[in-house]
């Protein structure tokens, strides 16, 4: 009887061991004990080294070419070089940072028009279609929001957290990929060295 005991033991540790295992290749154990779901801009930078380090793109290389279509019907693509420096910006219609940075995307896609994009992604296969129509209206985005209805671009980024913002250079290069919301004046000021570069 005691033998059992200690062979059951034995393995609901080595349960326990997997699963945290597994949680940190897959990322998702990183979430776990957060306080809230906005982070600072050193749990960012730490979270998008996680998610270089896993073959996403890194920043110092050439953002991946894809094509989206947009809610108004046109067709975007990324990838190359550009006039104005991008901001990509995945988010869902129930992700309540993505809520809290809406308004200010707004306010600097209107500063910033003469030199920056702003592309709205909304990552469709975890949000519904009409929730994200209400989101656009509710939040006035007056930038063009893309539908990545099979996440393979969200997936292609990582894929790891609501918000995500990866920021493009005029040369196509991928500067930084931000996972979760920063203030707005910590991305401003990103966005602004980049446009200044």
């Amino acid at each position: 009887m005691k033998r059992n005991r200690w062979i059951w033991a034995a393995l609901l540790i080595l349960l326990g061991v997997a699963i945290m295992d597994r949680g940190v290749q897959e990322g998702w154990w990183a979430g776990f004990g957060e306080k809230d779901s906005s982070k600072t801009e050193s749990e960012g930078t730490s979270l998008a080294a996680l998610a270089a380090a896993e073959g996403t793109p890194k920043p110092g290389t050439e953002v991946p070419s894809f094509s989206l279509t947009g809610m108004d019907g046109s067709e975007y693509k990324v990838g190359g070089k550009r006039d104005k420096v991008l901001l990509l910006n995945f988010w869902a219609s129930w992700c309540g940072p993505c809520k809290d940075e809406a308004p200010d995307l707004v306010s600097l896609a209107g500063k910033y028009k003469d030199s920056l994009d702003i592309y709205a992604i909304n990552v469709t296969q975890y949000d519904q279609l009409e929730d994200a129509k209400k989101f656009v209206e509710d939040y006035s985005l007056t930038f063009p929001v893309l539908m990545d209805r099979g996440e393979e671009v969200f997936q292609g980024f990582g894929g790891r957290a609501f918000p995500t913002n990866v920021l493009i250079d005029r040369e196509g290069v991928i500067r930084e990929v931000i996972l979760g919301a920063l203030p707005a004046k910590e991305l401003e000021a990103k966005l602004k060295q980049i446009i200044e570069s």
